[in-house]
């Protein structure tokens, strides 16, 4: 199928949505760095895994070295926006946090307008300024008050999580081109591995990993399977599809994860988070138009 990349998007953005609710879940009693590390070896596994079954791993060695140094790139902001994103997320709500992040969609365009060449039109512009928006308005004024009394405050946090994860996708779609997409998130996946247990063992947090609860373990794993069956979906639309609209899908993800941390993590959202969700949608809705 020609459009088999929207399916693959939209797939992408149920997954990540998992994602987050189980993350909260898990890291409730648990180093945000360490569940990180831990979530990632779950990842590994599902994707070195897809792509034996593709049978990509010969296309290794096919791999031009300007095509590797991407991949590594595009890893190393993965790690790092993971590494922010869950921090937010484990001392923030999950409908405060996820919206900040997913903001990335509007500097991801950008990025992609820029770099990539990728077609610019009024709707899109429209769409982008609607989705900022609406971000703005999901937003409280304590939040910031909050910011500006702690430097441990989520809100920093999940604004790095944004400009991390729009470096993801614009250095994964460079990186991507001429690669398996299964074989693709393997190399990246492995990056952000690394990367995550060079920072738990310089914070010497490895430990404490017998001290982590079977619930708590469990719902890791879960988050780890949702990331992984969300990264390979939206790497195969990535490869197949414009980054200016996989990206966009792939946010709306920020639908699930609110309605889901209200009914599930029992979390408040207000009535002007409510409009501000609205415009993130239809911003994204717009973007695909």
């Amino acid at each position: 199928m020609a459009d088999a990349w929207i399916l693959f998007a939209f797939l992408s953005a149920i997954f990540a949505a998992l994602t987050s609710i189980f993350a909260k879940i898990g890291i409730k009693d648990v180093d945000s760095n360490l569940a990180t590390a831990l979530r990632t070896v779950v990842v590994l596994i599902m994707a070195w895994a897809m792509a034996g079954i593709v049978e990509s791993y010969g296309d290794m060695g096919d791999i031009t070295p300007r095509t590797f140094l991407f991949l590594i790139l595009s890893g190393l902001a993965t790690g790092a926006s993971w590494l922010c994103y869950f921090k937010a997320v484990k001392i923030g709500n999950v409908n405060k946090v996820a919206p900040i992040d997913k903001s990335s969609t509007v500097l991801t365009m950008i990025l992609a307008f820029i770099f990539l060449g990728e077609s610019f039109t009024a709707l899109s512009g429209i769409g982008m300024v609607v989705m900022f928006a609406g971000t703005m308005l999901m937003i409280e004024r304590k939040d910031v008050d909050e910011t500006k009394k702690t430097r441990d405050s989520w809100l920093i946090y999940a604004i790095l999580s944004a400009v991390f994860a729009a470096l993801t996708s614009i250095l994964g779609k460079v990186g991507i081109e001429g690669v398996e997409s299964n074989l693709g998130t393997a190399i990246r996946t492995a990056v952000v591995l690394i990367m995550a247990w060079a920072i738990v063992f310089m914070q010497k947090t490895q430990h404490d990993i017998g001290s982590i609860g079977r619930r708590d373990g469990g719902f890791l794993v879960l988050s780890g399977l949702a990331t992984g069956a969300s990264w390979l979906c939206f790497y195969k639309a990535l490869q197949d599809g414009p980054a200016s609209l996989v990206v966009p899908i792939d946010k709306l993800s920020i639908l699930f994860t609110v309605v889901f941390a209200v009914v599930f993590l029992h979390e408040k959202m207000s009535k002007k988070s409510w409009i501000g969700l609205a415009m993130l949608v239809c911003g994204t809705l717009m973007l695909l138009l």
